[in-house]
């Protein structure tokens, strides 16, 4: 949650503090702020997006080479104006931006009150700018080393930045479980919770490890250290990434464009990993801890939102293909629950961004437990693929709609890929069988650009059911998680109630809920099921329910009885849940654009969720 960005060097920082936070956006948008030093610091904070931050600042002067920069997703305190970032020690000397929260900041606010302290907001991050202060005072110690006594003592998660008014030629930066990069530039760095805000002035980043902090200097000095007050070398890395990535492309929103780009992320997280013609699979993760995957016991995925959906998929893949038992824990629950766990477990983590606070807390679990991690995960140097012990990048480019569209698609085609693999190691899949289904994976790309082409016709049902007060997605096999997935999307981004249940769980309970103001979306492709399938919609039907069908191109019985059809590429059925979430993609965007909704930015939704 939140979005941190701070500069320090020759040029004029508040131009790339705005530009930084509207790119970081995505990561929260209760209220937005900046701090710049001159000759005195400055800060300027507004409830709201950082539109209307900008609007606050006006005319007013914001110059300084030095700055600050964050964009809230409200933890501690409701957004509003005193509650945003950037923070004030009492003394006006020391400026907090602050991504995480502090677990233990009610006793150390109440140590600092009976100590003379004041606070003009609710939030952790005031008490934590003034417990360095007031450390950097009682022990007469710099405000590096006060950070690092403070930061030994606080309890929680973080990424901060800190300025000192007294020393406008250096700023201090820590994390611990909160993402952070360091951008290196000529005698000027570049600080923020991701590259998007940095890859316009320099390519040479170094990602923070948990625990760590960092002091750069306007000359062009830089230290990495521990907590415990070890220097550290780190290795100075180059972004993968280029500026068009995070552009909108003609796009009139990035949920748009990125369920467009689809057809290439899948190609991508496909291409130099198999082959259908050589009828081989190789992903470097798997071939490197083979051993240990082929003679693992059990198989355990951890994840949340999204991604536990694609989980839900992969344990459909890989318990029918290569026949390991295998469970799906929400990451939040499987981090509390004392779960069993031993060394003859594969745990696997998957996550967008490589850093979901549960999904990491859920990996920390399972290494003391001595398990082998494979982590799948978006971005590179993030910490669950560093933390993991082998794993497979998606290579989905970066996300920026909150809503997570073409991060599914590419995770389901590593984690298809994945089972596919095992399967043909293991010898559970003959050489055929295997062949068929990589040259089927193949043509996923063109299909799903099929499926691009009826748009319209999807606009057209979206204004029928735009008004609708709740949806039903059903699924059988592998399409019940995409029929949760699908529910999902509706409700991120439309506000619209929505559930997904199995097909055939209708009858135990959520049938009582069909009437004709019930629009009910079945998933209906499954060869394997159909009749089965056929008989659930003629259930809704009698009871005048309105049924979205998706099925597959020149179905003609489900085509009969549907309000509406929209008819897709058949696939294998393995491969359904590639084709079959694309439509509901475009369904919920649709109803949520005709609803006026802000699809890239829902309320109360951040894009990475790095606090519990």
């Amino acid at each position: 949650m939140c979005g941190i960005v701070a500069y320090i060097g020759q040029q004029d920082a508040y131009p790339i503090l705005i530009k930084g936070l509207k790119r970081l956006e995505y990561r929260g948008y209760d209220s937005a702020g900046v701090a710049v030093i001159k000759e005195e610091l400055k800060v300027f904070k507004k409830a709201g997006k950082v539109s209307d931050l900008e609007n606050f600042v006006g005319n007013s002067d914001t110059t300084g080479s030095i700055g600050i920069g964050h964009t809230r997703w409200a933890t501690h305190g409701e957004p509003n104006d005193k509650n945003a970032h950037p923070h004030l020690s009492n003394s006006g000397n020391l400026a907090i931006i602050h991504n995480g929260i502090i677990e233990n900041y009610d006793a150390l606010k109440k140590e600092l009150i009976a100590r003379g302290y004041t606070f003009k907001s609710d939030t952790d991050t005031e008490v934590l700018v003034n417990f360095i202060e007031e450390i950097q005072k009682e022990e007469q110690v710099d405000l590096e080393e006060a950070v690092r006594i403070a930061l030994n003592q606080v309890i929680g998660a973080y990424a901060i930045v800190l300025l000192e008014q007294s020393n406008p030629d250096r700023m201090i930066a820590a994390r611990k479980g909160s993402p952070m990069v360091l951008g290196i530039g000529d005698k000027e760095f570049f600080i923020a919770s991701d590259a998007s805000p940095i890859i316009e002035y320099t390519k040479n980043v170094i990602y923070l490890n948990d625990q760590e902090y960092a002091v750069v200097h306007r000359d062009g000095r830089f230290t990495i250290k521990t907590l415990g007050n070890v220097e550290k070398s780190p290795k100075i890395q180059k972004l993968e990434l280029n500026l068009e990535m995070i552009e909108k492309g003609g796009y009139e929103h990035f949920m748009l464009k990125e369920i467009h780009e689809q057809p290439k992320v899948v190609a991508d997280a496909m291409r130099g990993r198999m082959s259908a013609a050589g009828g081989w699979i190789k992903l470097g993760g798997v071939d490197e801890y083979a051993n240990r995957l082929n003679k693992a016991d059990r198989f355990i995925f951890t994840s949340c939102g999204t991604s536990w959906h694609s989980s839900l998929i992969a344990e459909y893949l890989i318990e029918d293909l290569a026949r390991v038992p295998v469970e799906v824990e929400y990451a939040s629950e499987f981090r509390y629950r004392n779960p069993i766990i031993t060394e003859k477990d594969v745990v696997f983590a998957v996550s967008q961004s490589g850093e979901t606070a549960d999904t990491l807390a859920a990996i920390e679990l399972a290494k003391e437990r001595k398990a082998m991690i494979y982590g799948i995960c978006n971005v590179i140097g993030s910490s669950i693929a560093r933390l993991s012990h082998a794993g497979s990048y998606t290579h989905a480019g970066p996300e920026i709609g909150v809503a997570s569209t073409k991060a599914f698609t590419a995770q389901v085609t590593i984690l298809t890929l994945i089972a596919l693999q095992l399967a043909a190691e293991k010898g559970t899949i003959t050489k055929s069988a295997l062949r068929t289904i990589l040259y089927e994976m193949e043509q996923i790309p063109s299909k799903i650009e099929k499926i691009l082409l009826l748009d319209k016709q999807i606009q057209e049902i979206a204004a029928i059911y735009k008004d609708a007060s709740n949806f039903l997605y059903l699924g059988r096999g592998y399409n019940f998680p995409v029929a949760l997935e699908g529910a999902l999307k509706l409700k991120e981004i439309s506000y619209i109630h929505a559930e997904g249940y199995p097909a055939a769980e209708m009858k135990h309970g959520p049938i009582a809920l069909i009437d004709e103001n019930m629009p009910v979306v079945f998933l209906a492709t499954n060869q394997s099921a159909y009749e089965k399938i056929v008989s659930n919609v003629q259930e809704v039907k009698a009871r005048k329910g309105k049924i979205i069908a998706i099925v597959n191109e020149g179905d003609t019985q489900i085509k009969a009885l549907a309000d509406h059809v929209i008819e897709i590429p058949a696939t294998e059925e393995i491969l359904s849940p590639l084709l079959t979430i694309v439509p509901l993609q475009l369904l919920s965007y649709h109803i949520a654009i005709l609803r006026g909704c802000n699809v890239d930015q829902p309320r109360n939704l951040a894009k990475s969720v790095t606090v519990e």
